[in-house]
């Protein structure tokens, strides 16, 4: 049998073994379709103040600049839906990918120890772990390698998960099998996440302007918020999910296995009038190691104040 298959496949298996739910491995090389997409996009201004989306740009389309000598991108997917949903109706919205853990660190300790699995088993193997914190196009590589397809707003669709997924990816200088991308575009006619968007951030021709986004307001936007904005917010108080939420393919999203993504209930439980007397000190205490630290405790309530 082919040693390079055989090579793959071990990868695969082990990835499941480590609790990713998809695996798929591509050949690294120049993604110019992608690049050329990126640098139109940027030209637009739809980055807003996220400059760091155009720093690196020739890393981003060409991996074997981020890793010398780079030969494969394995590319894993982790689904991080809740089991559980905020209790309280009157509370403002945490989007499901910051209810527990940051997903950073749970997938980075995961991909190295998928690294380290293949160091023990195929020598000397350089390589890097990369999740959603370095100038990898992330979908696209997802996409490369048979996992899934980019919807209408911007998400990576799995037909077996959805897009409730974190994607992350090993690239490393071995070469491997690798697979093909042959999953086709899944969205048809429907246009769900483009009429149920309030700020009209998804915009046709699969194009989201992330200047417009929700998510970008209430997380990576410095300053006060743009008065025009106010109202549209559907009391969105970190990240969204609204375009998510209406998308067919998460119609039967299913739970979890992950341990660490599990939310405190101690925060689920939280109403609006929790939210507001919210102290610092309990802020940093009950999201220690969440991704709502990401907007420190002043972004937080500058959030909370706009939806008023």
């Amino acid at each position: 049998m082919n040693q390079f298959k055989v090579n793959s496949s071990r990868i695969r298996e082990k990835a499941l073994e480590l609790g990713f739910d998809a695996c798929g491995i591509s050949r690294a090389e120049f993604m110019e379709d992608d690049a050329q997409r990126l640098q139109k996009w940027l030209e637009r201004g739809m980055q807003g103040e996220m400059s760091y989306m155009a720093n690196y740009f020739d890393k981003r389309a060409d991996p074997r600049k981020l890793v010398p000598g780079a030969k494969s991108v394995i590319s894993v997917i982790l689904n991080y839906y809740p089991g559980e949903k905020q209790q309280a109706s009157d509370a403002p919205v945490i989007s499901k990918y910051a209810y527990g853990e940051d997903y950073h660190f749970v997938m980075k300790r995961m991909l190295k120890k998928l690294l380290e699995f293949v160091r023990e088993n195929f020598g000397q193997v350089e390589g890097r772990v990369f999740v959603d914190s370095a100038p990898v196009l992330e979908r696209a590589w997802a996409v490369k390698a048979g996992l899934g397809w980019v919807g209408k707003n911007g998400m990576l669709i799995s037909k077996k998960y959805g897009s409730f997924v974190f994607l992350g990816e090993l690239i490393i200088d071995m070469e491997l099998e690798y697979d093909k991308s042959e999953m086709k575009d899944h969205c048809g006619s429907c246009s769900a996440c483009l009429d149920a968007c309030p700020t009209k951030a998804i915009m046709p021709g699969r194009v989201v302007d992330g200047s417009l986004c929700i998510s970008y307001f209430t997380i990576e936007k410095k300053g006060e918020i743009p008065v025009e904005m106010k109202d549209r917010f559907e009391n969105r108080l970190f990240g969204c999910d609204i375009c998510q939420d209406v998308c067919p393919w998460n119609k039967k999203a299913k739970p979890h296995n992950v341990r660490e993504f599990n939310p405190a209930r101690e925060w689920l439980r939280m109403t609006d009038s929790d939210w507001k007397n919210l102290k610092e000190i309990d802020f940093n205490r009950i999201f220690k190691n969440s991704a709502l630290k990401r907007t420190k405790y002043k972004g937080l309530m500058r959030n909370l104040e706009f939806l008023q």
